[in-house]
């Protein structure tokens, strides 16, 4: 992160069984090498005043934007309210200083430097609000949802300044619930299993009550997210309360159909996407629960008597995804979306050109021997079976630089870059859908990965539109022209459905047939087959293998 100092990278075993969490946070452990400016002490012309539904909120202005952090949008979770739905603020007449950000939700890994200690009282988003806007009305929303594999994150890591300057949008940023605080769904507790998505959802409605005080508009808002905000973003759109929330929806590697292989995250954990079904979720929680001491009929009474750090032990063996089956989520989200039922939101979705060089780069840090020519075809027999000597053939070990960069080249185009091209098809069948990709193999290493080249990785491309840490990375021209674009091409579809950049091509919207994507790379911007590239033919099986690659 330019400090030099290296970041812990720490391959856990969260989300299922395993390592997914972990390293899907790798960056916010970077993150935290990095500190931020005390925004408090720089920001210049003193504060600003907004009245909302929690309060009178006193903010802070810098030269392009005014910002209000750490505000709350629903009561704190805390002792009995602990594992409840959350409970919206109604405090008009309170006075409330939002010149720091609030505290993070309790999570095991290292929270991103600046920011308070975590705690259980977390239900805050961060509004920035550029000072100038350049449009004549109401300027649209943006809400995100951070990443961090529903376990790990905060919404005060990302400085969201340049973004809404640049593309002349109100930016929330959102904490939410995390790990077993968020995902715990033992029987009969209501809302079971996607505490952490009802928060999110709430954020939503704080926004609809609010965005006029900031000059925001409630008819135009965006959710975009990153990995695990992505992939919460996604389900929101094949779910029942989605409607009237959100008029359009960004999802960075993260969309509904992800499906890692066995093996395919970390030896030993077993084939997953990235939802759960609330059975399997009750099974989890009940484990962990019993792993806590808690059993019989009290269980939630006597895990709501246990302190915060104990609950952050489970984390090895609690299930971290949303759970359907349930009131928020009647369906599995692949589902909604291969049956075409999905809300009628126009939708961008893509995502990484290396994705997984960052899970495996994480696991040889961890476990040198773990991927390895020795190994790379047992590896390709568990995730795959009875198809392995076709992707050995499409993939042969010979052609790539080490077994690591195969192994994350499979499970990138198997498991992230062709169930993405499916989903953008999928989507395509009920509201406009835009495919890109990012592909700076020169990215930032936000990861803090060296045992392989990182290329465009998973989360390499958060600094093209945020500022983590309180810095920017985009060090060379075409960094910094890539994330001008990136930021023009999202905040054009955040005003008016519509992505479009004067100068780049323009692909339009996705059908179901679609094998190009607007691909953000080294050299230049332009369109890109993405299904030949990523031998999505094979992978999606509307062809046998091609030739090796």
């Amino acid at each position: 992160m330019g400090t030099g100092r290296e970041p812990r990278v720490r391959v856990a075993r969260r989300f299922g069984a395993g390592a997914f969490a972990a390293l899907l946070a790798a960056v916010l452990v970077a993150t935290a090498c990095s500190s931020p400016p005390d925004d408090a002490a720089t920001a210049d012309s003193g504060a600003t005043d907004v009245a909302t539904t929690g309060g009178r909120l006193h903010g802070i202005r810098d030269d392009t934007t005014t910002r209000f952090l750490g505000v709350p949008y629903a009561r704190p979770p805390v002792g009995e309210a602990r594992w409840t739905l959350p409970d919206a603020v109604d405090s008009p007449d309170a006075d409330v200083d939002a010149t720091r950000p609030g505290h993070p939700c309790p999570q095991s890994m290292p929270v991103p430097g600046g920011a308070p200690e975590p705690a259980e009282d977390c239900l805050t988003v961060n509004v920035t609000v550029p000072r100038q806007p350049r449009s004549p009305g109401p300027l649209p929303v943006m809400v995100w949802w951070h990443g961090g594999g529903y376990t790990s994150g905060a919404g005060s890591a990302y400085d969201a300044r340049r973004l809404a300057e640049q593309g002349d949008v109100v930016v929330v940023s959102v904490n939410y619930r995390l790990g077993a605080l968020g995902y715990l769904g033992v029987p009969g507790l209501e809302g079971g299993g996607n505490f952490g998505f009802a928060d999110q959802i709430e954020s939503l409605r704080w926004v609809h009550a609010n965005a006029e005080a900031f000059g925001g508009d409630p008819g135009n808002v965006t959710v975009f997210g990153e990995s695990a905000g992505a992939m919460s973003a996604c389900a929101l759109t094949t779910s029942p309360v989605a409607d009237g929330l959100i008029d359009k929806a960004i999802l960075a590697s993260g969309s509904c159909m992800l499906r890692w292989p066995d093996g395919g995250l970390y030896p030993g954990v077993p084939a997953l996407g990235p939802y759960a079904s609330r059975d399997d979720n009750e099974q989890a929680s009940l484990a962990a629960a019993q792993q806590l001491g808690c059993t019989g009929d009290d269980v939630i009474d006597c895990m709501r008597a246990l302190p915060t750090e104990s609950l952050l032990t489970v984390g090895d063996s609690f299930t971290n995804q949303l759970a359907y089956g349930t009131d928020l989520l009647p369906d599995d989200p692949a589902a909604v979306l291969r049956d075409g039922r999905r809300s009628a939101v126009p939708v961008i979705t893509g995502g990484n050109h290396d994705e997984h060089r960052s899970f495996v780069g994480g696991l040889l840090a961890a476990t040198p021997d773990a991927v390895t020519p020795e190994n790379y075809a047992d590896l390709v027999a568990t995730a795959f079976g009875e198809r392995t000597s076709a992707v050995l053939d499409l993939y042969p070990l010979e052609r790539f630089p080490s077994a690591g960069i195969a192994w994350a080249t499979v499970v990138t185009d198997s498991a992230w870059s062709c169930p993405t091209l499916a989903g953008a098809r999928s989507m395509s069948r009920t509201a406009p859908t835009y495919l890109y990709e990012f592909a700076d193999e020169t990215a930032p290493n936000v990861n803090g990965i060296t045992t392989i080249p990182q290329g465009a990785a998973h989360a390499t491309d958060l600094p093209y539109y945020f500022d983590l840490g309180g810095e920017s990375l985009l060090t060379t021209d075409r960094r910094r022209e890539i994330g001008d674009q990136i930021i023009r091409y999202w905040t054009s579809f955040a005003h008016d459905a519509a992505p479009r950049v004067d100068g780049l091509p323009d692909p339009g919207p996705v059908d179901a047939d679609t094998r190009r994507a607007l691909r953000f790379a080294t050299d230049e911007t332009g369109e890109a087959d993405v299904a030949a590239d990523h031998r999505c033919d094979f992978w999606l099986g509307d062809e046998p293998a091609p030739q090796g690659r």
